[in-house]
């Protein structure tokens, strides 16, 4: 008897449907063919385990398993179930007529229970695309399934809940999840506030800056000055994210296995923090079964790298791309799959080796030349696609032990929230452009005019403090975003010399 179920395979972050045929015939030995992976073919272990636990039977008959379209790799252990009950309903255990009206993924444990899956948001979206009644998955993946609407999601805990479903012995409840209201309930929901930062008002403002701009931004300073603590807070001051940012985002981290069960939604922007013993691909995406990589899971939030000089420099080089086209491309023999990466880079660094440089109180003891040499550990062109560098000083006694109130999250990010209001305005012919940090060069000249006294100081500003050329069209791009925090349809002289104020490190002779 020939019976067909359906699953699902995720690449990138798309899936396709996968039609499995099994077949029961004269003969004793069982075939998995379709170009399946190790875990696939290891499937027949675990399901006759789970069947015979369960009360079911195996068939001691011949029997063959297709995996259609068979030139598409299967990988993973998610069609155990999809398997299983092709078996069950081609040997006559279970009523096959309803079975190509639902996709069925699940890994099983050998006692019939269900372990979850990765990708079950867009195994949903395709689901639904491709006209099915209904998705069947484990239970721990079934809120972020439910989120789609006009499909019927089941969560199920064991073999036996799928077999009573489809004989009619049994009922399973549709898990129901109201998107909106999941979304709107937890937005901006974040555990830490700006306000709990004491004194470093300077550096709020730099960020503040970032945020409404989307500046990546380096923060520079001796340990304990708060560059991590502030740098944490950054996505408590970013505007909330849309539905569709929210779903793209959680669509990533569902195909990365890093939602929890109680999680339908990623509703906050992320904020990813990778050690810096990191590997290139780990960082960036791929592998032997491609995967997302930490820039693609901070896709729409933040990715803080922290002592940015300690990382290997061919990690840091291979993020050069994804920062400019924000998207990641893996290709492979035979595909490729995109991971959209769309970011604001926040990285920190002690001035020098033992972090004591330019320190108000401390001395240096690196020896002379160690740090530039420090410095230059970190690229020109990587440098040259951060737009503020922040000198970052330690807050003193008074400052600490203040009582007065520093300014909530809630209130910054009520201006920026504006100053990119007036930007999506700005580009609204341009569906690809968020903010100011996202202009090319020729929008910087057509939309960042400066006055003659804003040349004059312009050019006086990189003469004495030995600007580089690629500064220039950074200040603009920075000065443009000041402007628009202060609802200036100008640049005035003000905002360049607080733009010009952020690029410690294009100064010559800055750590000479």
């Amino acid at each position: 008897m020939l019976v067909k179920t359906f699953g699902s395979a995720v690449y990138g972050i798309q899936a396709i449907t996968i039609t499995v045929e099994v077949n029961i015939a004269s003969g004793t030995k069982y075939f998995i063919v379709g170009l399946p992976d190790v875990a696939v073919k290891e499937s027949y272990f675990r399901i006759e385990s789970a069947l015979k636990n369960c009360g079911f039977r195996m068939p001691r008959q011949q029997v063959v398993v297709n995996m259609a379209p068979a030139d598409i790799k299967k990988e993973g252990s998610s069609y155990d179930l999809t398997i299983a009950t092709g078996v069950l309903a081609a040997s006559g255990q279970i009523e096959p007529e309803t079975l190509d009206k639902f996709i069925i993924m699940g890994e099983l444990s050998l006692d019939g229970s269900l372990q979850p899956i990765k990708g079950a948001l867009p195994i949903a979206i395709q689901a639904r695309k491709d006209g099915f009644k209904g998705f069947i998955l484990p239970k721990q993946n079934a809120r972020e399934a439910a989120i789609v609407n006009d499909l019927e999601v089941y969560g199920v805990e064991s073999i036996k809940d799928v077999v009573g479903f489809f004989n009619g012995t049994s009922v399973l409840k549709p898990e129901l999840v109201n998107t909106r209201e999941e979304f709107y309930d937890s937005l901006c929901n974040y555990d830490s506030d700006f306000s709990e930062v004491k004194g470093q008002e300077n550096i709020k403002r730099a960020l503040e800056i970032a945020a409404a701009g989307g500046h990546n931004v380096i923060l520079i300073g001796p340990p304990g000055a708060g560059k991590t603590m502030l740098a944490r807070r950054l996505p408590s001051i970013l505007p909330p994210l849309s539905l569709y940012e929210s779903l793209e985002t959680t669509k990533i981290h569902s195909v990365a296995g890093k939602l929890a069960a109680a999680d339908a939604l990623v509703t906050i922007r992320p904020f990813r923090s990778p050690h810096h013993t990191i590997s290139d691909v780990a960082l960036v995406g791929g592998g032997s079964n491609p995967a997302p990589g930490e820039i693609s899971l901070a896709h729409n939030g933040v990715l803080f790298l922290d002592e940015l000089p300690e990382f290997k420099r061919s990690a840091l080089e291979v993020m050069r791309q994804p920062l400019e086209e924000r998207r990641v491309t893996i290709s492979r023999a035979k595909f490729t799959v995109d991971y959209p990466s769309s970011f604001m880079l926040v990285a920190s660094m002690n001035p020098c080796p033992c972090g004591y440089y330019n320190h108000p109180e401390k001395e240096c003891i690196c020896p002379p030349g160690m740090v530039q040499k420090y410095l230059s550990k970190i690229s020109g062109p990587l440098l040259d696609r951060i737009d503020l560098h922040v000198e970052v000083t330690p807050v003193n006694f008074s400052e600490l032990s203040s009582d007065r109130a520093a300014e909530k999250s809630e209130l910054i990010r009520d201006r920026v929230i504006k100053a990119r209001e007036i930007q999506v305005e700005r580009f609204g012919n341009r569906p690809d452009l968020h903010a100011n940090a996202q202009m090319s060069p020729q929008m910087v000249r057509d939309l960042c005019k400066i006055n003659v006294a804003g040349q004059t100081l312009l050019k006086k500003a990189m003469e004495k403090l030995g600007l580089s050329a690629r500064a220039y069209d950074r200040i603009l791009k920075v000065s443009r975003t000041i402007a628009d925090l202060a609802g200036s349809e100008e640049i005035k002289l003000e905002h360049l010399a607080e733009a010009i104020h952020f690029r410690s490190l294009d100064r010559e002779g800055w750590a000479g």
